[in-house]
């Protein structure tokens, strides 16, 4: 059977070279430039059988969730594409495109992984997550980091594959594991401007990290809560047998309080999109203008200012003071920013810089009211980029002051209910869906190296 199958690809590949052969074909194929190839209606039929054969393979896999799941899946063939396989959504459904030239290069069960791959970065919501970060980090900081996330799970990867491993090797970095991609968007950004790398990288003939997810730029326009429902649709039609261990907890999130982010989860998705401050250098030339010696660059030095308000009206609680404070700091801990701690009721008590729960000191006992806009006029005369503003939600109706150049996080306590103000400026969440089982403030409790399974890319 194997070597049927063998047979079957080596015939397919030389059909597929024959396709490009044509020389100004070639150049634009290989440039990933978008080409119209005329592909015979034999050719199809012979590929798509193929496909066939290892969709079959997946479901009769103990893990046949992926077998499922692909086969709801649409199917295109694209020469253009600089990886075996690529993902978009397009007329009320996902399609899968295959890139020949590339793919028949593959064993059946490196075949099986590339499929796994798409699923994953589809359960894992990279289409919005990504979108989201686009013009924060250069196009292939996004594509390595969400491939490294979605590798880190699969076996029989082809050789080219990135994964955490050789992207520490070849940069030189100590990047951990199971964290969401946007640690590694930020990590390997700053990995990037030291080395003067450029922004899309080299072009490859067969393989370009760097363009790998181009593909869903071609994606229909949906918004995030529509997708999120066609894609709960598609799972729950694969769910016809055993899930992989590590897909549960994405699953579940999907299906869980309408796709709504818990608050930490929601804040470890946010710190990826806060901007950070710029520094000018000598040591590389302006991107912009290049010819321009006179005019420095820009490194990112990633230091930006994260303002924590907490409500010591007593309306918060000390084990959720304890417990807001460790995850936050062990959240931010990860993109090196800066952080101060506001204590505040209806004016600002004290505010001042923390780096570790150590730095944490104990909370003043106060019984006045509570008032928000103190805060906002504080954070306004600061270069603030993320406030978190920890309260039971019960202060004005209007803000005094309108928050100016930073996001906003409302964060509820669990004896709050909702939020006060008629307009937030920002996202509001609920403390009581945080989960941590120790609230006592040991240094310990903030991680510094090693991982576990709980620290797998938080989506929702």
């Amino acid at each position: 059977m194997e070597t049927y199958f063998s047979k079957q690809v080596q015939e397919l590949y030389e059909k597929a070279l024959e396709i490009i052969s044509h020389t100004s074909m070639l150049k634009a194929i290989r440039t990933h430039e978008l080409v119209d190839v005329e592909i015979s209606q034999d050719f199809k039929e012979d590929f798509f059988r193929l496909i066939d054969k290892v969709s079959l393979s997946l479901m009769e896999e103990k893990d046949n969730f992926y077998g499922y799941f692909f086969f709801q899946m649409g199917r295109e063939i694209r020469f253009d594409i600089s990886s075996p396989s690529a993902v978009n959504f397009k007329g009320a459904k996902y399609v899968i495109y295959f890139n020949p030239i590339i793919f028949l290069t593959l064993n059946i069960k490196q075949m099986e992984t590339t499929i796994k791959h798409e699923i994953h970065h589809i359960l894992s919501m990279h289409l919005i997550r990504a979108r989201e970060l686009k013009g924060r980090y250069a196009t292939r900081v996004l594509n390595m980091a969400m491939d490294i996330v979605v590798n880190k799970y699969l076996d029989y990867l082809p050789p080219y594959a990135t994964t955490l491993k050789q992207v520490n090797i070849k940069y030189g970095l100590q990047l951990e594991p199971y964290e969401p991609f946007e640690y590694y968007a930020e990590k390997l950004q700053i990995a990037f401007d030291l080395l003067e790398e450029d922004e899309e990288g080299e072009i490859d003939d067969s393989y370009n990290p760097g363009s790998t997810h181009d593909l869903w730029e071609e994606s229909d326009e949906i918004d995030e809560k529509t997708l999120k429902e066609f894609t709960q649709k598609f799972i729950t039609h694969a769910q016809k047998g055993s899930i992989p261990a590590h897909l549960e907890g994405m699953i579940a999130s999907l299906k869980s309080s309408k796709g709504e982010l818990p608050w930490n989860l929601y804040l470890s998705r946010l710190m990826g999109t806060v901007e950070s401050n710029k520094k000018k250098t000598i040591t590389r030339r302006n991107r912009r203008q290049p010819e321009r010696l006179d005019l420095r660059g820009q490194l990112r030095n990633h230091k930006a200012e994260i303002a924590v308000a907490v409500d010591i009206s007593g309306s918060m609680s000390q084990e959720e003071f304890n417990q807001a404070i460790k995850e936050v700091l062990h959240i931010v801990k990860n993109y090196n920013h800066e952080i101060t701690l506001i204590e505040c009721d209806d004016q600002i008590r004290r505010a001042y810089k923390v780096k570790s729960v150590r730095d944490v000191q104990e909370r003043r006992c106060v019984s006045g009211g509570t008032r928000f806009t103190p805060v906002f006029d504080y954070a306004n005369k600061k270069n603030i980029n993320l406030l978190i503003y920890f309260t039971d939600g019960k202060g004005e109706e209007k803000l005094q002051v309108i928050p100016r150049g930073y996001k906003v996080l409302w964060v509820i306590s669990g004896r709050g209910d909702s939020l006060s103000l008629k307009e937030s400026y920002g996202a509001v969440k609920k403390l009581s869906k945080i989960e941590i089982k120790d609230t006592s403030l040991e240094m310990s409790d903030v991680r510094s190296d090693g991982y576990s399974m709980n620290n797998q890319a938080p989506i929702f």
